[in-house]
C-alpha cells in the first residue's frame, strides 16, 4: 500500500541528504527513482539537489504550471517518486502528487521546510500536513541545544529579518535555525 510521505524540519537538518540518500536506497535495490523538484529553487543550480554534505544528484524540475501526472506520465514508469524542497510546490501539484499515490500505488516521498521565516506554512507545506499520510520531522539543533523550529533568516551583519517576501533562497549565510525561543529573544534585543 502506497503512501504520501512529507519528511520535514529546518534549515540544515539534512533533508536534501535524506533525499538523495533514500534515493540510493532505492536505486541500490534495482527500483527506478523519478526525483523532481520545483522550479523555484535554483540555489545550486535548475535541475541540481545537493546536500551541504556534498551529496548531488540531477533531478527534473517541475514548474508552477506544470501538472505533476501528466509530467509522470512523459518520464515513464517508476517505482518510487521522490521531491526536494516540496514546500515550494503548489497546492494543486500536492494534490497531484496525491493523486499518483491513490491510483497508482505509489510511493511519493516528500522532503522541505514546514514553514518560512516567518513561522508560517508554505502553501506547498501546508497541503502537505493535510494530505500526507505519514508526517516525519527531521530533526536538528538551535546554538542553545534546544530543538530548532524556526528559520531565522538573516542580514549581512547577522541580524534577525523579520519582513520581506516569503521565498529567498540562500543557505547558511542568510538562514540560521533556531528555536522559538532564542528567536523571539534575538528579535527582543534588536529592537531595544
Amino acid at each position: 500500500m502506497a503512501k504520501l510521505y512529507f519528511k520535514y524540519g529546518a534549515m540544515g537538518s539534512s533533508k536534501s541528504a535524506q533525499a538523495l540518500i533514500t534515493q540510493f536506497n532505492y536505486e541500490e535495490l534495482g527500483m527506478s527513482v523519478w526525483l523532481i523538484k520545483p522550479s523555484v529553487d535554483t540555489r545550486d543550480g535548475a535541475d541540481v539537489i545537493r546536500s551541504r554534505i556534498g551529496l548531488e544528484r540531477r533531478a527534473q524540475v517541475i514548474t508552477p504550471e506544470q501538472d505533476v501526472v501528466a509530467e509522470y506520465r512523459k518520464a515513464g514508469r517508476h517505482d518510487v517518486i521522490i521531491a526536494d524542497e516540496a514546500q515550494f510546490f503548489t497546492p494543486e501539484q500536492i494534490d497531484q502528487l496525491r493523486e499518483l499515490v491513490d491510483d497508482d500505488d505509489l510511493p511519493v516521498l516528500c522532503f522541505g521546510l514546514r514553514t518560512d521565516f516567518q513561522t508560517h506554512f508554505f502553501p506547498g507545506a501546508q497541503r502537505l500536513m493535510e494530505l500526507a499520510d505519514s508526517l516525519t520531522e527531521i530533526k536538528t539543533v538551535c546554538a542553545c541545544g534546544r530543538k530548532a523550529t524556526v528559520n531565522a533568516r538573516i542580514d549581512g551583519d547577522g541580524r534577525i529579518v523579520t519582513e520581506g517576501a516569503q521565498v529567498m533562497l540562500g543557505g547558511n549565510d542568510s538562514y540560521v535555525a533556531m528555536c522559538h525561543k532564542c528567536w523571539m529573544r534575538k528579535i527582543r534585543e534588536q529592537k531595544q
